[in-house]
C-alpha cells in the first residue's frame, strides 16, 4: 500500500457500480458519480480514466459477504472482479467486506431527507464512500 495518495473505492453490482474517492490525507471519503456497467473492456477505461484524474494509489472493492461473513455468489465475482483489475490497472487492488453497506448507505440519505428517487440514483455510490471510509478506518488501526 502506498504510504499517501488517494484511494478509491467500488461497490460493484450487477446493473452499475457505485464510486467513492478519499481526500488525499485519506481522512474522508467522498461519492462520484455511479458507472453503468456495461463491456469489461469500457469499465476498465473509465477506472482508468477516474484514476488518472484523482490520481489514486490504491482501488478497494466492495466485497459482499454473508450476515455469518461466508461467502456468496456475489462474493466470487467482486473477487474476480478485484482480480481483474489488479490485472488492468497500474495500482494495487484491495478487498473490504462491504456487509450492511447498503443499509447504511440507504439510512445516511434518508436522514439527510432526499427523496426516494435520488436516493436510487445516489445509493450506490454512497455505499462506495462506506466501504472507503470502513478501508480507511481499518489501516488507521
Amino acid at each position: 500500500m502506498p504510504a499517501a495518495g488517494r484511494l478509491l473505492a467500488i461497490d460493484p453490482g450487477t446493473k452499475k457500480i457505485g464510486v467513492a474517492v478519499s481526500d488525499e490525507t485519506r481522512t474522508i471519503a467522498r461519492p462520484l458519480p455511479i458507472i453503468k456497467r456495461e463491456s469489461w473492456k469500457k469499465l476498465v477505461l473509465k477506472l482508468a480514466g477516474i484514476v488518472a484524474e484523482y490520481d489514486a494509489k490504491a482501488l478497494v472493492v466492495g466485497l459482499p459477504l454473508n450476515f455469518d461473513g461466508s461467502e456468496s455468489e456475489m462474493s466470487a465475482e467482486a473477487r474476480k472482479m478485484a482480480r481483474n483489475l489488479s490485472l488492468s490497472l497500474p495500482i494495487p487492488v484491495f478487498l473490504q467486506d462491504e456487509r450492511a453497506t447498503t443499509y447504511e448507505a440507504r439510512g445516511n440519505l434518508w436522514k439527510q431527507e432526499i427523496s426516494a428517487d435520488k436516493i436510487a440514483k445516489l445509493l450506490d455510490s454512497e455505499a462506495a464512500a462506506i466501504i472507503l471510509t470502513d478501508f480507511l478506518d481499518r489501516l488507521g488501526g
